[in-house]
């Protein structure tokens, strides 16, 4: 009649010691983010270390627009700090300190998640320092929006217990490795925070720490979501019944110039088909001026598909 009593001390155990492990590695390398802004005080978030020489990874809405940045770390001391470079569209950047941390923490790989996977999240909730808390993996591949509107995908949702300062701390595995960061929370919902997945950080920080930007596509179009009609969409042998309309042009980019024209109804660019002004954002995302030439783009003009050519360009910032 014991073993069972047994079995979930031992189970018990184990999970602590999961969290414990977890804490010892990487608790050092997470450091508290004071930002000033024109006007004084404006706010505070959570980063982690990732580099021995001062890099630090956190959110775009904790570091962007700020007049100054200090940075702390779990010994107590402080530095100043500065902006890499930030990313709106997935809420992410990179700072610079002026001292290195004593610790920095290893990336770990999100696409290897299941849910159900222990979690744990380190940061410095309304302003309480090196505050750990754990939870299990919800869901995986959720959307959100970011502050520019676009779709921010793959997002991890957990249990793990986020507020106000938790934001751009790190989302830990139980084998120390930071396999997200934390963005949002939903207030007044209990058990519902989201992660950015690591997987989507290292490619903005190879950007940010290259170039200090994430470089994009850009056809400086304005669109809008727009149904096609079935009966229209199966006589031009369409597999999907809408697509992306074509409303306004910016003169600075590339669509101005090339044979689109207002009221055209994208349905595909490269090999990608387009349902909505989201998957044109996925393919602009994609899209290097190196590396890729025109962008074949399918339209629907009037009641016939018209192919034409458009040379996306980087888009300004």
């Amino acid at each position: 009649m014991d073993a069972p009593l047994d079995f979930d001390a031992e189970a018990l155990d184990a999970y602590s010691r999961a969290v414990v492990g977890v804490v010892e590695s990487v608790g050092p390398a997470v450091v508290s983010i004071s930002r000033r802004g024109p006007r004084g005080p404006a706010g505070a978030g959570s980063g982690v270390s990732y580099t021995p020489d001062g890099y630090v990874l956190t959110n775009a809405h904790v570091a962007a627009g700020a007049r100054e940045l200090e940075v702390g770390f779990t010994d107590g001391t402080t530095t100043r700090a500065h902006v890499v470079g930030f990313d709106h569209a997935t809420d992410l950047a990179v700072l610079r300190t002026s001292e290195p941390a004593a610790s920095h923490a290893s990336f770990g790989d999100s696409a290897r998640l299941k849910v159900g996977q222990l979690v744990v999240a380190i940061g410095n909730p309304l302003g309480f320092s090196s505050t750990v808390s754990a939870g299990v993996v919800s869901a995986l591949g959720r959307t959100m929006r970011a502050r520019d509107g676009r779709a921010m995908e793959g997002i991890i949702q957990s249990d793990v217990a986020l507020n106000p300062g938790n934001s751009g701390g790190p989302l830990v595995d139980s084998r120390g490795r930071v396999v997200g960061v934390n963005t949002a929370i939903i207030l007044g919902a209990q058990g519902l925070s989201f992660s950015v997945p690591i997987d989507t950080a290292k490619w903005v920080v190879a950007e940010l720490m290259t170039t200090g930007r994430v470089r994009r596509g850009w056809l400086g179009i304005s669109a809008q979501n727009r149904p096609l009609s079935r009966d229209l969409a199966r006589r031009l042998g369409l597999s999907h019944a809408s697509g992306v309309e074509v409303s306004g042009f910016d003169e600075r980019g590339p669509a101005a110039k090339s044979g689109l024209r207002a009221g055209d109804v994208v349905v595909r660019i490269g090999v990608q088909r387009v349902e909505s002004v989201d998957d044109v954002h996925r393919v602009l995302g994609r899209w290097r001026e190196a590396s890729d030439g025109p962008l074949e783009v399918e339209v629907v003009r009037g009641q016939e598909l018209v192919q034409l050519g458009v040379v996306p360009v980087e888009a300004p910032l």
